[in-house]
């Protein structure tokens, strides 16, 4: 089986704020990223297929059809956007990159798994920063 990854870029503001929780609580827990006026981030998805080569193109999935599904489904629906309160299915969830990954990954799986002949999505990786990022395998 081959890897191939697509990686994509978003902006996008978020706070993390538990409502069940007083505001010492949210800033001990979440620091800065309590901030009752948002805060941003420059994202990178990385999108993982798993699969086997097609016999006549060599691709185990064609990059180009990815990337518009990639963005179609999912990049014109965060970027820019308050992922707390623009984004629809993230209504109701705190927004961390935990939960906005799995929300990914329901989208994508379905129609990643249709557009690859001989294997699926693997995995999503969803940068926050530099330094931080979650992988999601669909569990």
């Amino acid at each position: 089986m081959v890897h191939v990854c697509r990686k994509e870029h978003f902006n996008a503001a978020h706070k993390l704020w538990n409502p069940k929780w007083s505001e010492e609580k949210n800033k001990a827990v979440f620091g800065p990223c309590a901030n009752e006026n948002w805060h941003g981030h420059n994202f990178e998805l990385i999108v993982t297929i798993k699969g086997r080569p097609d016999a006549d193109t060599g691709f185990v999935v064609d990059l180009k059809q990815l990337s518009t599904l990639i963005r179609r489904e999912v990049i014109d629906k965060v970027d820019h956007k308050n992922l707390n309160v623009d984004v629809p299915f993230m209504a109701g969830k705190m927004a961390s990159c935990e939960n906005l990954v799995m929300e990914f990954w329901k989208i994508l799986q379905p129609l990643v798994d249709e557009l690859v002949k001989e294997g699926g999505l693997y995995k999503l990786t969803l940068y926050e920063t530099p330094r931080n990022f979650v992988e999601y395998y669909g569990e």
